[in-house]
């Protein structure tokens, strides 16, 4: 037999190819090829030669004993395993690697009987012992990889979901810092828009953190789709950041509103996406310049405008701005999630966010939420 596969070498591996070529969304690649079956034929040649010359150590030393000892390591197992995560990483399923080997097999049968050439049943079993030992390593590898590449995204996921319940709640402390000390300082009044500030911030906190159980429990929060106005939905979010806007030294500059607009959708997740664009709009505009806040309709449409005064946006920066933990100014004190949590946010509830650059200017958040009839 490997004097068989010695002379016919290039035709088997054709017809691994040819049979690459034919499976769904499957295609050989040239490093595949390299790192794969070609090393496979060369090291069962070996064991084949090793074997007839009655060198049976040096056979199991290419190629394992019979039943594939785990611990043990041999030359064969090691390139299967590197095979084997080879196409994982190329984005293969565990059954193509399976039929790799198996391609090989039927190759090397079927050009057999084309030719009439006759194989020993030593041979036959020497080469089901390398078929099942590589199989059995290339799997085990690819298995191996896939669970720590999935391993890997499910801690990206978790830290991303703890990276956003921090940015919030870093929001609403934030804001009820600022209130507290405003009342501290014995200018305002508990009963006033300041303390109104400071115990909604609270109570958002105490929501979130509710929230945040619910979903360990994998409770479903129920929608809630009542229509509201947005004229008060703005106005609530002017009063939720007035006073980053007094600390920036900036103008709120809040338009007004047609009362009959209305939309729909978790109120408190959709005022939280706002708030974010605002405070983010405050951070990032001028000292004394304006942040505009003011909606209206357009068709079926509502429109929610953040406008500022930053200067304009980095080249690229529209492309890549909502995106998890990117920061495109010069001010890294946040976790560069603000924006993405805003936009799955308003997402959540049919809607859209968007930005436009006003180059030398500034840039112009949009939340394009359905209209809705207030009753």
């Amino acid at each position: 037999m490997h004097r068989f596969i010695s002379n016919h070498r290039v035709e088997l591996l054709e017809r691994c190819k040819a049979n690459f070529a034919r499976r769904p969304r499957r295609a050989s690649t040239t490093a595949q090829l390299a790192n794969g079956i070609p090393i496979f034929l060369d090291q069962l040649t070996r064991s084949l030669q090793a074997q007839e010359s009655g060198e049976v150590d040096e056979s199991f030393r290419i190629s394992g004993t019979a039943g594939g000892d785990a611990a043990a390591f041999f030359e064969m197992g090691l390139s299967a395993a590197a095979h084997g995560k080879q196409l994982m990483e190329l984005g293969f399923s565990v059954d193509q690697v399976v039929h790799d080997y198996g391609d090989l097999c039927q190759a090397i049968t079927d050009l057999a009987v084309e030719l009439d050439a006759p194989f020993s049943v030593d041979e036959f079993r020497t080469l089901n012992r390398c078929l099942h030992n590589a199989i059995a390593n290339a799997v085990t590898e690819f298995g191996v990889r896939r669970d720590a590449s999935v391993a890997l995204q499910q801690t990206a996921e978790e830290n991303e979901r703890l990276g956003v319940l921090v940015h919030e709640l870093r929001n609403y402390l934030h804001t009820a810092t600022l209130a507290f000390a405003a009342l501290e300082s014995g200018r305002v009044t508990v009963g006033g828009a300041t303390g109104a500030v400071l115990k909604r911030s609270l109570t958002s906190m105490v929501a979130l953190l509710n929230r945040s159980l619910s979903q360990v429990r994998d409770a479903v929060e129920a929608p809630q789709e009542a229509a509201f106005s947005v004229a008060l939905f703005v106005a609530e979010a002017r009063n939720v950041v007035s006073l980053d806007a007094s600390t920036k030294g900036c103008t709120l500059c809040v338009l007004d509103v047609d009362a009959t607009l209305g939309i729909s959708g978790n109120r408190e997740r959709l005022l939280a996406a706002l708030v974010n664009l605002l405070q983010n709009a405050l951070k990032f505009t001028h000292s004394h310049t304006d942040v505009t806040l003011s909606a209206h309709a357009e068709g079926d449409y509502v429109l929610v405008d953040v406008k500022d005064h930053c200067g304009g946006l980095p080249p690229g920066a529209t492309a890549r701005i909502f995106q998890p933990f990117v920061q495109v100014g010069e001010n890294k004190s946040g976790l560069g999630l603000g924006l993405s949590i805003a936009r799955r946010s308003v997402e959540a509830d049919g809607g859209a966010l968007t930005v436009r650059d006003l180059p030398g200017t500034g840039c112009v958040f949009t939340i394009r939420l359905p209209r809705r009839t207030l009753h």
